[in-house]
Parts: structure tokens; sequence; C-alpha cells
């Protein structure tokens, strides 16, 4: 794939201007869950959770396994660009549920709130997230247990979220690409992005009629999705006047749900309830746990994934590529095999 190409599917990625309106064929649904209370206090107001199911649940309801949505994604792009079903999960033998997250656009949102639109909305956590996804899963769909969840970036944090938040809830848990936590890197990373879109003016705090570009919070994420070796290896020097000129079109739909998703993952912690220790956190786990990392990830740092597989019987496997956080890791024979293997050993 050429480097222009590449870097498209980065930006489309990240981006979550894809029109959300409803086909006769799409597959998205909604659950409709009321007035929501949030770990802050704070009431969500008409929360509803968006997803798409693949494959066909089993009378005992055992055999389902979420997916929950990375930064700015929806169902929509996992299902035309991930499509796990072509590659590690079998829906002749498992019902997937692809969840959205949040703060996607899809889901409850700033951009789709009626009655707390854009700065009005509630700040939310990655836990809230989780919460939701476990209304959705019991009260919605009848499922009171996972066969597994298995997430990609913030899909993946989630994962970890859910190994604190309901364990036992899934028998397995694969993160991808995520974290029990950030890394003081990752924090320094997640909160200059948040002080870029809380300096434009044209962000007004979330009071803007159209969202703007924000190029330079948009790069940020762009460079760090990728690494420098990548970029020095593919892009000639003459390319970055374009790529520059590219970056002042709008990367992102609506800059409100990606500030609220980027706060949640600056407070993500999934040893908080536990004095911020992982080793405690590490106890509640009952799942069997595979962690999916890349050595070279400019945006989710791997090293507090290691540190907390050291706490558990878990299996860690480290892919090694410049493409860094973007890689296709699905690709991976070591990480198809190992996430198939999983799936089939409960």
């Amino acid at each position: 794939m050429k480097l222009t190409a590449k870097i498209a599917l980065v930006s489309f990625l990240i981006n979550a201007g894809l029109c959300h309106a409803q086909s006769q064929a799409d597959r998205q649904q909604f659950a409709v869950l009321g007035d929501v209370k949030l770990e802050s206090g704070a009431a969500l107001r008409d929360c509803k959770i968006g997803y798409r199911t693949y494959g066909r649940l089993n009378a005992a309801k055992t055999n389902a396994i979420l997916f929950p949505t990375w930064f700015n994604g929806t169902s929509k792009m996992i299902e035309g660009f991930v499509a796990p079903w072509r590659s590690v999960i079998d829906t002749t033998k498992y019902y997937l549920i692809i969840v959205d997250a949040l703060g996607n656009g899809v889901s409850s949102s700033p951009s789709n709130s009626v009655n707390q639109h854009g700065a009005n909305f509630p700040a939310f956590s990655i836990r809230d997230m989780v919460d939701g996804q476990y209304q959705l899963l019991t009260k919605s769909l009848g499922i009171r247990h996972l066969h597994a969840v298995i997430g990609i970036s913030l899909g993946g944090i989630q994962t970890f979220q859910w190994a604190v938040s309901y364990p036992g809830f899934a028998a397995l848990l694969i993160p991808v690409v995520g974290s029990p936590q950030p890394s003081s890197y990752d924090l320094m990373l997640y909160n200059m992005v948040r002080k870029i879109i809380e300096a434009d003016t044209a962000y007004n705090h979330g009071k803007y009629k159209v969202s703007p570009a924000i190029a330079p919070a948009a790069m940020a994420i762009q460079l760090s999705s990728l690494t420098p070796a990548y970029f020095i290896k593919n892009m000639p020097r003459k390319n970055v006047p374009g790529w520059l000129h590219n970056m002042e079109t709008p990367q992102i739909k609506d800059w409100n749900d990606a500030y609220y998703q980027v706060m949640a993952v600056i407070g993500h912690d999934i040893a908080r309830q536990q004095e911020g220790s992982l080793a405690e956190a590490a106890k509640l786990v009952k799942a069997k746990m595979l962690f999916i990392l890349s050595k070279q990830d400019q945006l989710v740092n791997p090293g507090p994934a290691i540190e907390f597989s050291k706490l558990l019987p878990a299996k860690v496997i480290m892919v090694d590529s410049i493409m860094g956080h973007s890689d296709h890791v699905f690709d991976d024979p070591e990480v198809k095999k190992s996430i198939i293997d999983l799936l089939a050993s409960e």
C-alpha cells in the first residue's frame, strides 16, 4: 500500500466524518437506556448505545463476543475496515456485537444529544462506557455472560476496564494495543492534544456552530498513530507541504466528541478504585487474558500493559512494526492463530 493510501486510511480511522444515516441495508441498532448516572455523579439523559450484530446468539446466550470501537471510530468503520469475522471471529460459531462507545457520534455524544448538546454534555469515563455496554447486554439483549471481549486501541482500553468492572462476566479478554492506564508519556501526549483543542479560538470552549479543523491536534494524533521511522522511510521531504495542506481540511467530524473521548482516556486507570495499585487490580481479574501489543506504539505505550501482564497468567504477543499503533495486527499469523486458539479454548 502506498504511503498516501496508508495515511488516508489512518486519517479515516481517526475521523468520525462518515454519514451515520441508516440505509435499508444498515445493521445499526440502538439500545435506549433512559437517564444514566455516570461515575462523576452527573446524569446522562436519554442515553442510547449503538451496536451491530453478526452471527446468531445460541439458546444459552453464551457465545457472544463484544467488540468495542476505537477512538472516534464507529461500528460502521469496524464493519468496513476491520471486519473481524474475516480473520479471527467465526460468526458461524460466535455472536459478534460491535458496540459504539460513548462519544463516538453514534452512541450518546455531545454532537447528537438533544438535551445536553455540545459543551453541555456531561463528562464520562471509560468505566461509564463499559457500564453502558453492560446495560446493553443484560437489559436489552438478555446476555449474562460473554465468551470474550476484544478491542483495538480505545477498544482495548475498554477491554481492560471490563476486567475489573465486571470480573467473570467475560471468559476471555483480548485487548489489542490498549492499556490498563496511560503511561506518563501517553498523558503528556493526550494533554498536549487537549491543550491544543482548548486553545483553538474556533473551538470556543466547545460552543461552536460548525466543528473547526484544529489541524495541530489532528496532526499530533496522526503522527503518533505511526512512527518517525515509518514517515522517514516513506514520505519524501518534498511531500511534507502537501501533507500540511491536507491537514488543514477537517480530520475529525466533531471536536467535542473527540475532546470528550480524549478526556476519558486521560482519566483512565483500572486501578483507581484500588488506590492506584495495578497489583490490587490484578486480583480482581477472573478472565483469561491475551495482550496484543505494539513495541513501537507511539500512541498507547505498551509499558503499563506489560507491567500488568506480569501480575496475571496472561499471554503477551509483541508485534514489532514501524507502523506502530496502526499496525494491521490481525494480519500477523501469530496474532491470528493465538486469538483463534484462545477463543476455541473455552
